[in-house]
């Protein structure tokens, strides 16, 4: 009878799967009303979406609120994209959100994608063009509204780590049509003030009010600058064009200032920790010194230095006698092998050797005559040519060639009458 009964997780889960496999769930874009936000400390996101009849939880995971280009809040008109499940211990359904945009503002988060896109594919946001940020600047430029939260924040925060350090400031227009204009012209305007770092940004905003900071003459502006350029604009989970062509990115306008000035009392105490090792450094060295001085001092061949000049005069000698007794052996040596060559038989005898000589050249010259062409010619031997080739086949010669016979004291022309082949019986 209880087999009929289904649990709460079963049904639950049954209609979990249901709306998985909903195609039309998969992918839903909502619009409608947030209210009852909260902010986790996970960086998860929980709020409601309404109209005038309708309300559904909502949920946007911390790695897709990092995303935001806004920041949502209760009553805020949104445009959100996401797929609707069942969360199992609570048996509601809900939408799992991927993005989420400002509604009325679509044109513009087009806008910005777009530029994004095609300036990250010309190469604006590469690394390799981002320049260094002076570690001690002499001079910072600021290129925001001359009143404000932002300039406030940025002096004060100089003033307070770094007082040394001069600040420019090149007031700007920083939201409307023609802030963007106005951007670019001080940007390029702080080119001639020999500054270390130029600070460009504003305090936070709405999307259209950060929007001159999303326009592509100010992207350029900031990536042509010879200056280093810090990117200040709206809050921290704000994001612009300028954040990412800027050669460093702050989350808030205080935050720019923290890393264009050092903290002057963190310098202090640097340069006092380097000092007192400095101090270590040396006295350890001149200790050193000391300690080889006195080694020196107290050496034995410093004490008595004519004991030195003496042991090196004594080891002088016993090389010299030495050199004397290897030179006087090298010339026994030579005078023996000489009188070993006075007494030989051959220098004695020097005919003999000419002899010996003279009957191996005898023997050579009957050796070469034995095959010279001319002794044979001389014995009744002869040559006969052929069209200047040597012939030694009837094959050769025809009746009526003219052959040249060499013989040993001259040559003879001949016509050949009859030519006749030995036949062999």
């Amino acid at each position: 009878m209880d087999s009929k009964y289904l649990t709460v997780s079963s049904i639950t889960r049954y209609l979990k799967a249901k709306f998985d496999s909903d195609d039309n769930l998969r992918l839903v874009y909502l619009k409608g009303e947030i209210s009852n936000i909260k902010y986790h400390t996970t960086g998860h996101i929980y709020f409601s979406i309404k109209d005038d009849l309708s309300k559904i939880n909502a949920i946007m995971f911390s790695s897709n609120a990092k995303k935001l280009l806004f920041k949502p809040q209760d009553g805020s008109k949104v445009l959100i994209t996401g797929r609707i499940s069942i969360y199992e211990q609570t048996g509601g359904y809900q939408i799992y959100v991927d993005e989420m945009i400002e509604d009325g503002i679509g044109n513009l988060y087009i806008a910005y994608e777009k530029l994004k896109k095609d300036l990250e594919k010309e190469g604006l946001f590469d690394k390799k063009y981002k320049k260094q940020i002076p570690k001690i600047p002499n001079r910072v430029g600021v290129v925001t509204a001359k009143t404000g939260a932002a300039i406030k924040d940025i002096m004060s925060t100089i003033k307070r780590r770094f007082p040394i350090c001069e600040v420019i400031l090149f007031p700007s227009l920083v939201q409307g049509d023609s802030a963007k204009e106005d951007i670019v012209r001080n940007i390029e305007m702080a080119q001639n003030y020999n500054l270390d770092v130029l600070i460009v940004g504003r305090g936070g905003g709405s999307i259209e009010d950060l929007w001159p900071f999303n326009e592509e003459i100010v992207a350029r502006a900031i990536f042509a600058s010879k200056v280093p350029i810090i990117s200040a604009v709206g809050h921290e989970i704000d994001f612009t064009i300028a954040d990412y062509v800027a050669d460093m990115r702050a989350p808030t306008p205080t935050g720019a200032a923290e890393m264009a000035v050092p903290n002057l009392s963190d310098l202090i105490n640097l340069i006092n920790n380097l000092k007192i090792r400095l101090n270590e450094s040396i006295n350890k060295k001149v200790n050193y010194q000391k300690l080889l001085l006195d080694s020196i001092k107290g050496s034995y061949a410093l004490k008595n230095p004519l004991i030195m000049y003496e042991n090196k005069k004594q080891k002088l000698d016993i090389l010299l006698d030495n050199l004397n007794k290897i030179l006087i052996k090298k010339c026994d040596t030579l005078k023996h092998n000489l009188e070993i060559l006075k007494k030989s038989y051959i220098l004695n005898n020097p005919n003999l050797l000419y002899k010996d000589k003279k009957v191996k050249l005898n023997n050579l010259i009957d050796k070469l005559e034995l095959i010279n062409p001319l002794g044979l010619l001389k014995k009744g031997y002869s040559l006969t040519y052929s069209d200047g080739k040597v012939l030694n086949k009837i094959n050769n010669v025809n009746v009526n060639d003219i052959l040249t016979i060499k013989i040993y004291d001259g040559i003879i022309k001949a016509t050949v009458k009859d030519v006749e082949e030995n036949k062999n019986d």
